[in-house]
């Protein structure tokens, strides 16, 4: 079941392996994930997303966004699509995907009271895993309600343990000691959290949604002395292992102006690495493990390991990352990017050229061998 794929839209897309990136949205009633997944809705510059929901009418779309509606389908003018999952999700996923429509985003939101896991797995462990990639699971908290007798509840602990990025919502309604205190409670559950302080969930598009992120030098003006691109995400809190196919999405036209401002604004970097010369598996494995700090949000790689003859893409959201095999097409060579919040440039890119070893002349296997 292969869906019409544009030449620019992938390079991998000559396998039918296309892994549309999927983000999962959770969080308890009243937390603000309708108005995130309207935020997304609205806000995606020549991206086209479909978003699968329980109810679609509770949505509130704007109406002007609205050009027509099927029996459990929106279409958008804005190229996205907003389906309603009935009874099943991996049906819903499947309609979504044999339409010819060339979607470059999934966004499916969970109920307020689900555990995003089951949820993750139908991604991660049914036919569907290599027809999607789990991207990050995104956790929206309402920091005005959130009685901490929600703790003892299994769905609210299992969606922030599985959160690879927490949105604190309504935070202008918080003081700042309480918001403190409950980062910390957090942090109890999720050791090195990345939680995003957001009101009305206003938060920067690239930090929750993959697509574009090889590009993110463009939303930062700062970066023309690193003017490679590379992309996102790492993990081993849960042992995800997310099937990735690289969509490398060129020219779709963001609003960079907007973003850059916004990202800016919110203390955000974009930082580059790049090199002609192969990395070596076990002290990059080293540094994101034990150097990578929870203040990187999002990151996408195509790397070139000394010890594989493999072009590896890596993802990295919150703290899951995955790193998916393939060809390559050309000269190997590495390409890195980060997006973070109040990053050490310097530390960051020497931890990365530590990880940099002169081609071996025995090459190896790949991983594992």
């Amino acid at each position: 079941m292969q869906s019409a794929v544009s030449s620019d839209q992938s390079k991998l897309m000559d396998s039918p392996k296309h892994g549309l990136p999927v983000t999962i949205i959770t969080g308890f009633l009243g937390s603000g994930k309708t108005t995130l997944l309207n935020h997304i809705l609205s806000n995606q510059a020549g991206v086209k997303t479909a978003v699968l929901v329980n109810e679609f009418g509770e949505i509130g779309i704007d109406n002007e966004l609205i050009i027509s509606t099927g029996d459990d389908m929106v279409e958008l003018n804005n190229g996205c699509i907003c389906c309603t999952i009935n009874n099943d999700l991996v049906e819903a996923v499947y309609k979504v995907l044999e339409r010819q429509d060339q979607l470059d985003y999934l966004v499916v939101e969970t109920t307020g009271l689900a555990d995003p896991l089951p949820v993750a797995l139908t991604f991660l462990g049914t036919e569907l895993r290599d027809l999607t990639r789990l991207d990050s699971i995104v956790t929206v908290v309402d920091a005005a309600n959130y009685s901490l007798d929600l703790f003892n509840s299994q769905a609210a602990y299992s969606q922030i343990s599985y959160g690879d990025v927490i949105l604190l919502n309504k935070a202008d309604l918080v003081d700042e000691a309480d918001l403190d205190a409950l980062e910390v409670r957090i942090r109890d559950i999720k050791e090195g959290a990345r939680i995003l302080r957001t009101t009305r969930s206003q938060v920067a598009i690239p930090l929750i949604l993959s697509v574009g992120l090889f590009e993110s030098d463009r939303y930062f003006e700062t970066e023309s002395e690193h003017s490679d691109h590379a992309h996102d995400h790492h993990h081993h809190d849960h042992d995800h292992h997310d099937h990735d196919h690289d969509h490398d999405h060129h020219d779709h036209d963001h609003d960079h102006d907007h973003h850059s401002h916004h990202l800016e604004n919110d203390g955000f970097t974009s930082l580059s690495f790049q090199t002609d010369q192969p990395l070596s598996i076990r002290k990059f494995q080293y540094f994101l493990d034990n150097q990578l700090p929870s203040s990187v949000f999002r990151a996408k790689g195509i790397l070139w390991f000394d010890e594989s003859p493999k072009r590896h893409i890596f993802h990295l959201c919150g703290k899951r990352f995955s790193i998916d095999d393939d060809e390559w097409k050309g000269q190997p060579k590495n390409q890195l990017v980060m997006i973070g919040q109040n990053l050490d440039r310097e530390t960051l890119l020497s931890q990365l050229q530590k990880c940099v070893c002169l081609p071996s002349t025995s090459r190896g296997k790949g991983f594992g061998k």
